[in-house]
């Protein structure tokens, strides 16, 4: 009797041993996280040192998983940003210059910064804020872009890195900045996910009755900055509709359906193929520089706005926002005058931007979502690129 529950003993032992075992098996190792390693000589914390406005600029890094990005505060701009491509090449999708004096130098002043105080056009720099007029300066064919001749991306941003992928810029514009009533507080929280997004979190408040619509003006070529054109990208907009524009890009009010125009891209296309097409719209923005209203735009909410894949990278780009706009612009007037952190020039089309936003010129419409932030209220909105490859 004493054998047979010893060997009754050793068989069930032995099972379990075996169910621990095949258990084993079936736990998923832990996630690494990648480190990525860039090239120390492309960008030097010391060409990013300068003195503007008696406040010092700075290179910052921040990385997670497999991706790293570098920023600087002036203009509090996105530098660059690493990753690598199907093929395991590192590669920066993101155009930028390798200096502060490049960025101050460039015929180009959007590359990279956080935009504000009014993201895009505003026309001939004139709204109304409870009865009364307000004039910006005047800097893109009679109407005001990027919030007037100095705006928040020729400003000096106070940064603290909080963590190894976590970036903080605040700033403080001061009451009528540009001709903006109010004086506004503003913070941008940049960070890089686990899930390998960089994530744009927006905040400000103002002390009167003031108009705010801020967004990222990253240009991005999927194939790596200096990689030539992004014509051959493949693209998907989740708009049924798009604001159209006079010919100063100007929207005329209209949200026009893009249905059986070379703006639909509610099914994937490649942004060259129909970019030459015979279309006034395309003759007024010489190509792609337009706004497209979100579908199924909901307050508060993270809706799927676009999705890009570089042809030759099989790196795939997609935004996430909160807000009820995205501005496509295709590069149409990068004129070589440039050079680039690769040491290539800003060629003709050779990047995109994607910024989600605020319909443009929104307070002279009033069909349009509004952009007025009151004293006591807190402007906040979050919007995501997301990275992946696809092989």
């Amino acid at each position: 009797m004493n054998k047979k529950i010893i060997l009754i003993a050793l068989v069930m032992a032995f099972f379990q041993v075996s169910c621990k075992k095949e258990n084993t098996k079936n736990v998923a190792a832990p996630k690494v996280n990648e480190v990525i390693v860039v090239d120390s000589t492309l960008l030097k914390a010391k060409d990013f040192e300068a003195t503007i406005d008696k406040k010092v600029t700075h290179l910052y890094w921040i990385e997670n998983n497999g991706i790293k990005a570098a920023f600087t505060n002036y203009g509090g701009r996105l530098v660059g940003l690493w990753m690598k491509d199907k093929n395991g090449k590192l590669t920066d999708i993101v155009i930028g210059m390798n200096s502060v004096s490049g960025f101050q130098k460039s015929t180009e002043p959007y590359f990279g910064a956080t935009i504000g105080r009014v993201g895009n056009r505003i026309a001939k720099g004139k709204f109304t804020i409870e009865g009364k007029q307000y004039s910006i300066p005047l800097n893109n064919n009679g109407n005001t872009l990027h919030g007037g001749i100095k705006g928040f991306q020729d400003v000096v941003w106070d940064a603290v890195k909080t963590n190894d992928n976590t970036l903080v810029f605040t700033y403080t514009s001061p009451d009528m900045e540009q001709g903006f009533p109010g004086t506004l507080k503003v913070k941008v929280i940049y960070t890089l996910t686990a899930d390998k997004g960089l994530k744009m979190e927006y905040e400000a408040t103002t002390d009167k009755t003031t108009v705010v619509n801020l967004t990222n003006h990253a240009f991005f070529n999927l194939n790596g900055e200096g990689s030539g054109t992004i014509l051959n990208h493949q693209m998907q907009i989740f708009a049924n509709q798009f604001t159209p524009v006079d010919s100063g890009l100007i929207p005329t009010g209209e949200l026009k359906s893009v249905a059986q125009t070379p703006f639909d891209f509610t099914e994937v296309h490649t942004i060259g193929e129909r970019i030459d097409v015979e279309n006034e719209q395309l003759i007024f923005g010489k190509g792609y520089d337009h706004n497209y209203a979100l579908n199924d735009s909901k307050t508060g909410e993270m809706i799927h706005a676009a999705s890009v894949l570089g042809d030759k990278s099989g790196i795939v780009l997609e935004v996430y926002t909160q807000e009820p706009g995205l501005q496509f612009y295709s590069g149409n007037f990068m004129q070589s005058k440039n050079t680039l952190k690769s040491g290539i020039k800003d060629d003709f089309r050779t990047s995109f931007a994607l910024e989600t936003q605020h319909f443009p010129d929104a307070s002279n419409h009033s069909n349009f979502a509004q952009i007025t932030l009151k004293p006591g209220q807190k402007y906040q909105t979050v919007s995501e690129y997301k990275f992946s490859i696809r092989k």
